[in-house]
């Protein structure tokens, strides 16, 4: 059966342009114990690097507007080759501020690539959006369980000084990605034209979906950001080597990108709510129980785990895409922005527990915290 409009080989390239740019976008977390190591950084001050990758965000509604007016296409043909050569650099960084530095770099560089990319695969998905979106973050997702084998292997072969020499496939991938990506045509559909509905007003029409999606992000945002940066800090502190915690993380973020490839899929026949609603509903009972293992065991349950945490991702995208509005570049920034904002301040809440609490009590209060995401779940259309 043929997807009407479903242009696949537009959603592959840029999907392909996704997994590129988030390997090297994942390096920080494997590579995070042996910064703190090595900088004799807290756990809050080490947390509070992610921060910097995530600062950039706040621009995006400027970015989003920037991006209807110019050919957008050719920010996410630049982005892996600037990502690429920060995130290299953080193995040889002498101090906090270097790092700070380059995660900023990095994060500016995912953020002029995160906008466009998903409206682009938008206008290129006819009528299954939610098919689209997991192809695009399967992509991603795939990305994080690759960049840490990649960061990790490269740390052993290469020792954390040695990880700059990773910069050249970053600028190969940017050199193909031109040549597969320029002629892209840009669906002219979703840009700005002169004299439509003032951006604060587009806002405001849609000010109440995004109230609930910034719920299901708020309180979902401490258990990802617990497994997502902190889980080889929580694994090595429990007696796991440095590979093992990468193996780890590695499973829970493949696991996520097989939850988002399906998850958007589904949610095209059994609705955007429904989906978000079960996904909220199991994945703190999961966290509760991998508590509880080690082992095998416990990578079964990262496994599980990676799978309802983060296929939310594609769902929350594709209810984006579907709002009725000609603004979506602008719309989508306002997306990013509240994803990136929760993230980051979850981060920091994250950090400073872990600090005064434990790795172990923080990882308890994240999965208890998740559950009132349900109820703002529930609150999603149908339509």
């Amino acid at each position: 059966m043929v997807d009407k409009g479903f242009r696949r080989g537009q959603i592959i390239s840029i999907s392909f342009a996704h997994l590129l740019h988030d390997i090297y976008s994942s390096f920080l977390a494997p590579i995070l114990p042996l910064l703190i190591d090595k900088l004799s950084l807290s756990y809050s001050l080490a947390g509070s690097l992610s921060i910097y990758q995530r600062i950039p965000a706040l621009f995006n509604p400027i970015i989003g507007i920037l991006a209807e007016k110019v050919k957008s296409h050719y920010f996410v043909i630049v982005a892996p080759a600037v990502t690429s050569v920060a995130m290299s650099l953080l193995g040889i960084a002498p101090g906090y501020i270097f790092l700070a530095v380059l995660l900023l770099v990095a994060g500016a560089s995912s953020t002029f690539f995160h906008i466009p990319a998903p409206v682009m695969i938008r206008g290129f998905s006819g009528d299954r959006v939610g098919k689209g979106m997991s192809w695009f973050m399967f992509g991603g997702e795939l990305a994080r369980t690759l960049g840490p084998l990649m960061i990790v292997g490269a740390v052993n072969l290469m020792g954390l000084n040695g990880t700059y020499k990773l910069i050249p496939f970053g600028l190969l991938a940017s050199i193909v990605l031109y040549v597969k990506l320029k002629d892209i045509p840009v669906e002219k559909k979703y840009e700005r034209r002169k004299g439509e509905t003032p951006y604060g007003k587009v806002l405001k029409q849609h000010a109440g979906m995004f109230i609930n999606l910034a719920g299901i992000a708020f309180f979902r945002g401490a258990m990802k950001a617990s497994l997502t940066l902190y889980l080889p800090v929580y694994l090595t502190h429990h007696g796991e080597s440095l590979w093992m915690a990468g193996i780890s993380l590695s499973v829970l973020q493949l696991s996520g990108a097989l939850g988002t490839y399906y998850s958007g899929t589904v949610s095209d026949k059994i609705g955007r709510r429904n989906m978000l609603l079960f996904i909220t509903f199991i994945a703190p009972l999961l966290m509760l129980v991998f508590l509880q293992t080690s082992g095998i065991l416990a990578l079964v349950m990262l496994g599980l785990i990676g799978f309802f945490l983060i296929s939310s991702t594609s769902v929350m995208l594709a209810v984006v895409q579907e709002l009725d509005s000609e603004n979506l570049l602008f719309l989508n920034s306002i997306y990013m922005t509240i994803s990136f904002v929760v993230g980051s301040l979850m981060v920091l809440v994250v950090g400073f527990m872990a600090d005064k609490a434990g790795l172990d009590s923080t990882y308890v209060f994240s999965a208890v915290f998740a559950l009132p995401a349900i109820w703002f779940a529930w609150r999603i259309p149908e339509k």
